[in-house]
């Protein structure tokens, strides 16, 4: 069976350049709507379908995104395998803005955080999802052999942090991430790599550093800054999936 790849993404993914040809589609899915349409086409003759998480110009807010639906959607649309990306603030010094990581585990905190800040969690050690390693190996052996391919510094392995709320974290929050031995810190993927195995589909995952996370004692990061770097590392992730994507399928 000729295998179908499904691509979700943030904002800047959903250029119209990386297909050969194309059609947009909606599904319906019992978790609502997905966050935007879906759009198929081919990419070196190989069946792909693409969901944009917050659209080209992310239009669609992080709190709004449906990642359960959107997982929904890309297996209700034929997707054999799924291709991730997303924008994560980096905890390691090693790992600078515009570097891109393939994170092998995560750890969710989400039922541990109370409203907007982590002044109190639940006693007892770092709560796992109950699936602490959902990241298919042989996805990742293609990205990893892509990105080195193409020239582009990347980490191979790192440990994602998801939270619900703010992308922002304060430098306090970092240094207690990293302690119990987070390397990178995102609010979305943990809620894809969770869906993707409830519904067999293997999984992996580009990060795109932006650095948002890494700040020094004085420093400021603006939203604006954030997403030109985050649309500058969209262009290597369509770079990279227009090479990948041949290899595997």
């Amino acid at each position: 069976m000729q295998k179908k790849i499904g691509i979700i993404g943030g904002s800047g993914l959903d250029d119209p350049s990386l297909f050969e040809v194309s059609h947009d589609s909606a599904v319906s899915t019992p978790y609502g709507e997905p966050s935007s349409t879906l759009r198929e086409g081919r990419i070196g003759g190989v069946p792909v379908v693409l969901m944009a998480r917050h659209g080209r110009q992310h239009t669609i807010p992080p709190t709004q995104v449906n990642y359960r639906a959107n997982m929904w959607a890309l297996k209700e649309a034929g997707c054999t395998h799924v291709l991730a990306s997303t924008a994560v603030g980096s905890l390691r010094e090693e790992i600078g803005r515009g570097d891109m990581v393939i994170p092998d585990q995560f750890i969710d905190f989400t039922r541990l955080r109370r409203l907007s800040y982590f002044e109190a969690f639940a006693p007892g050690a770092p709560m796992h999802t109950a699936m602490a390693e959902p990241f298919d190996a042989s996805l990742r052996a293609a990205l990893a052999a892509g990105l080195a391919a193409l020239g582009y510094r990347f980490h191979n392995g790192g440990t994602v942090i998801t939270i619900e709320g703010p992308r922002f974290s304060t430098r306090a929050e970092s240094r207690m991430f990293r302690s119990w031995g987070a390397d990178i810190i995102n609010m979305s993927i943990a809620t894809e790599a969770i869906m993707a195995n409830e519904l067999g589909i293997p999984y992996a995952a580009v990060a795109m550093s932006t650095d948002y996370d890494s700040w020094k004692e004085d420093d400021t990061v603006t939203w604006e800054a954030i997403l030109a770097v985050a649309h500058a590392n969209a262009e290597k992730v369509l770079e990279l999936f227009r090479h990948v994507i041949p290899q595997i399928a």
